[in-house]
């Protein structure tokens, strides 16, 4: 092992323990996501491989087997690795030619099957891409960067919302997202309610599918289009429309409870930011440059 390596695997070591702090301060996921995790929280269908691809390194966010090793940008959180990650770096300087990692591609980012350590050695040199063999596996939900366990679980809820809904085939441009677990529940409930009142009103019986479609339809997507239209949702940072929509529908319950059907949507979102919204204060320091 050269000075330069033994160096370059400090400063990468150094890189891990600052950024871990910086994470924790930021609220930010500091760890690799576990390939088993997810594959035990989402719906997966089997892998099918996809060939050999320059793959962008910033798409790598787990692994499947050394997700203890590393850290989100993949610095070594130990000096286990410092054997196998300063001899890496020692042939890539001596010119030799490394085999492709191998990559498990899902929902639209990457987990580490072989090559973990290439990997990290190659953040720690700046490089943008690395040539991997690539399995696919089919999920119904996208995952990101940004995902930590917490998104895991909002998302396998989502995984199972659609499964049972369908509702990424009746409507493929649908994007339901909450900022935290449990409110699927609370749609699956709004979608039986719809269906209950739509068979007492036509007089017949409402298959699912219809029932989920004209949900979305009528009662969910009329309401996101009047937060989108009131600009409602910057008066809550960091929260989504869906939030939103379920609060709002809660309120204009109440709304029309007190003052009659009458009560729209759009006046129910208004009256909810106004009650519950950011205080006028906070929503001018945001405004600030």
């Amino acid at each position: 092992m050269s000075t330069d390596t033994f160096l370059e695997f400090q400063r990468a070591r150094r890189s891990a323990f600052f950024r871990g702090i910086l994470a924790k301060i930021k609220q930010e996921p500091t760890l690799l996501l576990s390939f088993d995790l997810v594959k035990e929280h989402l719906d997966i269908a089997s892998r099918t491989y996809v060939g050999l691809r320059e793959i962008d390194v910033e798409g790598i966010v787990g692994s499947v087997d050394r997700y203890q090793d590393f850290d989100r940008e993949f610095f070594p959180l130990s000096d286990d690795v410092q054997s196998k990650w300063t001899s890496i770096s020692q042939a890539w300087d001596e010119g030799k030619e490394l085999p492709p990692i191998t990559l498990y591609e899902l929902g639209g980012v990457y987990f580490v099957e072989d090559g973990n350590h290439r990997v990290s050695v190659a953040k720690g040199r700046g490089m943008t891409t690395l040539w991997a063999h690539v399995y696919h596996f089919t999920t119904n939900v996208p995952l990101d960067k940004g995902t930590d366990v917490k998104d895991l679980i909002i998302k396998a809820e989502y995984s199972a919302f659609l499964s049972q809904t369908k509702l990424d085939r009746l409507r493929p441009e649908q994007w339901i997202e909450f900022t935290r677990p449990g409110r699927y529940q609370t749609l699956l409930n709004h979608i039986e309610v719809h269906r209950y009142f739509k068979g007492v009103d036509e007089g017949r019986h409402v298959p699912y599918d219809e029932a989920v479609a004209s949900w979305y339809d009528n009662l969910y997507q009329p309401l996101v289009d009047e937060i989108r239209d009131s600009d409602v949702l910057e008066q809550f940072p960091e929260r989504t429309e869906a939030d939103l929509y379920v609060w709002i529908s809660d309120h204009l319950y109440f709304l029309r409870e007190e003052y009659g059907k009458g009560v729209g949507t759009r006046q129910a979102a208004l009256d909810f930011a106004e009650a519950y919204g950011m205080p006028w204060f906070l929503r001018f320091l945001q405004n600030l440059d």
